[in-house]
């Protein structure tokens, strides 16, 4: 075997399909388009959402509900997350650098801290905001909060 005699597998290969040659070859006259209509046309290009003339799908369907650009995404962080890392980390002070190491959070996340489990180490936490009952079970255990 040499690159002069390579020829693909048997079967991988269709000869393409000569389209208007003709009535001999079987696909002349309409060339496979059929008869009239918009599709049998040359420059026919079928618009995007188009059903064939029926009330297309993103005219049927109502628009609902709005974008609030005031928005303010927080990552939300528990109690009990706070309370295994102080545990695991032996840590005084948690705040953004803490949970970004911890992969919590990335770079530009904005954290809250929400009220789910128990805290019982006094630790200052530092956040962009907590929920009232976070911050009360925060200060309860003998903890500071510090909003940034």
């Amino acid at each position: 075997m040499n690159l002069s005699n390579l020829k693909p597998a048997k079967g991988s290969t269709k000869t393409a399909k000569r389209i208007g040659r003709g009535p001999g070859s079987g696909l002349g006259g309409t060339s496979t388009r059929g008869h009239k209509g918009a599709k049998s046309r040359s420059g026919y290009s079928r618009k995007i959402g188009f059903e064939g003339g029926q009330m297309p799908m993103q005219r049927r369907l109502p628009k609902f509900g709005f974008k609030n650009i005031n928005r303010v995404e927080y990552k939300a962080i528990n109690l009990i997350t706070l309370q295994q890392l102080a545990e695991t980390k032996q840590l005084l002070k948690i705040g953004l650098e803490e949970l970004k190491n911890a992969g919590f959070i990335s770079t530009s996340q904005k954290v809250k801290i929400l009220a789910k489990g128990v805290i019982t180490t006094n630790i200052e936490v530092e956040a962009h905001a907590f929920s009232k009952k976070a911050e009360e079970a925060i200060t309860a255990a003998g903890g500071t909060v510090v909003k940034l």
